[in-house]
């Protein structure tokens, strides 16, 4: 191209073929074609769609076109931008930003002070409902929690929540619990009886006063018992992996206790659900009936499919689209099957989670495939739509403040008093008898989702469940400063092992 311009500039006798040369090289060059190409159909185009304006402009404006007489374009777009703010989707767009930016920020607060940033993600719940943000900046909290938008975030958390639920029932290790099953029962049903037995004691005495009109005390009692005898076994099991203690002795022992419990408890709660639903005890006979049914079908059929889908996945190495696509249909189904018997869809989550084949990567894949969208973007939905619900406003006398301390006493008594005596019963030193009763006391998420089940059934009442919700928040906060209590006085004196 060079020897063609010094031609060019030389030799004026041949310039006329040099430069035409000069013009086809340079229209052969690929960038230099493209260009071409692209600035000719952007005029070309162009001026087509301008004719066609053009044109439509004198076909008249429509009336219903016409902008409303007396306002200026500043103010229509001003009125357009606010009713686009006000639209489902940019709220609830607004309403993920603000919840996830809140909970990273208190889980991160909570970990450096040496506790589960789950508690600082339910914290951030109560700091952005009525109780802080509502209560003295109610103009924001309305602009970012609408009433009327509430709806959507609920349906979106309980989505999380059955990914969550389906989660915990991987990590449900039924062959763990069968090699310590005897002792962790006995532990675990301790867990279970003892506060049910002391919740049931404490609703005799706060029926009158908190329980709903429609509410019989049949529903308020059972389910004050369940609300008291839940354990987290995710926050449990997230204590204990940041202690080191996951492959102690003491530590699978907690897991197994924590794992039973966890079964043991979901169980029960699905034959109070059904109760209370059915209405009468006929009806919920059947209910129960279809319960066991399900049960059975899961166990029988979709269980050995699973496992062929998990032989695939050995023999192929690799989690195939169509492989996720089975998990999620029966994660879906089984949760659809139990919210239409009767019970709830978090029980049919768990239980499909539990009934995957026990190979370990295999579930590992499936979990991580779903634990970061549940967990970080959905889950702390329900943090939050629990915070909004929960009005500590409503504990306004000294007297409900005294009530919320025999809530927590009983609490504590139950669940701590409960495991720590049993396992010093079936043979733990009382180093690890404490330990677990203090690791059994972590109440954490599982409890809020008790208590919203509750809620939604309309059998607590909202300071009942301000009361509660607080609770399952200081028992699960003292659980690490306990285990450190622990250990400090075993370090001091060495305590004798029971014979």
């Amino acid at each position: 191209m060079f020897d063609f311009l010094f031609i060019f500039l030389v030799d004026p006798k041949q310039s006329d073929q040099s430069f035409k040369i000069l013009v086809c090289i340079f229209l052969t060059m690929p960038k230099t074609r493209n260009l071409l190409f692209y600035i000719s159909m952007m005029v070309l185009f162009g001026a087509i769609i301008y004719w066609i304006l053009q044109e439509g402009e004198k076909l008249g404006v429509k009336q219903n076109m016409i902008a409303a007489p007396g306002k200026t374009n500043a103010e229509t777009f001003t009125n357009s931008f606010n009713i686009h703010l006000t639209l489902p989707l940019p709220v609830l767009l607004l309403q993920i930003i603000v919840i996830i930016l809140c909970t990273r920020f208190f889980g991160f607060i909570f970990k450096k002070i040496g506790q589960p940033a789950v508690i600082g993600e339910i914290v951030a719940g109560i700091v952005l409902g009525p109780s802080l943000l509502g209560l003295f900046f109610p103009g924001i909290s309305n602009f970012i929690f609408p009433a009327d938008s509430l709806n959507n975030l609920q349906f979106l958390s309980q989505v999380g929540l059955i990914l969550f639920m389906f989660v915990i029932g991987l990590e449900v290790d039924i062959r763990v619990i069968r090699k310590q099953a005897f002792d962790a029962v006995i532990i675990s049903h301790a867990s279970i009886i003892i506060p049910y037995a002391l919740g049931m004691g404490l609703s005799f005495f706060l029926y009158k006063q908190f329980a709903p009109e429609h509410i019989s005390f049949l529903s308020f009692a059972l389910f004050m018992g369940i609300a008291m005898s839940i354990t987290a076994f995710p926050v449990l099991a997230r204590i204990i992996r940041d202690r080191g203690m996951t492959k102690s002795k003491l530590g699978v022992m907690a897991l197994t206790c924590a794992a039973s419990d966890d079964v043991t408890a979901w169980c029960i709660l699905a034959v109070l659900v059904a109760i209370i639903k059915a209405g009468s005890s006929v009806s919920a006979l059947f209910t129960i009936g279809l319960v066991i049914f399900y049960i059975v079908v899961m166990l029988i059929i979709v269980r050995p499919i699973m496992q062929k889908i998990q032989m695939r996945y050995e023999k192929n190495k690799t989690m195939s689209k169509t492989m996720m696509a089975i998990v999620f249909i029966v994660l879906l189904l089984s949760a659809y099957a139990t919210e239409t018997i009767g019970i709830h869809a978090l029980f049919g989550a768990f239980l499909a989670g539990m009934i995957m084949p026990q190979d370990a990567l295999f579930r590992k894949i499936i979990t991580d495939k779903i634990e970061d969208v549940s967990i970080v973007l959905l889950l702390p939905l329900f943090f939050v739509f629990t915070g909004l619900r929960t009005q500590i406003g409503l504990l306004n006398d000294m007297s409900l403040w005294i009530v919320f301390g025999c809530i927590l006493l009983a609490a504590v008594l139950g669940k701590f008093g409960g495991s720590a005596l049993a396992a010093r019963i079936v043979g733990q030193s009382w180093q690890d008898s404490l330990s677990i009763g203090a690791l059994m006391n972590t109440r954490g998420l599982m409890e809020l989702v008790v208590l919203n089940i509750g809620y939604d059934l309309g059998i607590l009442s909202p300071q009942i469940f301000a009361m509660m919700v607080l609770m399952a928040l200081l028992t699960t906060f003292m659980t690490n400063p306990a285990m450190n209590l622990i250990n400090s006085f075993a370090s001091l004196k060495s305590e004798p092992e029971f014979v």
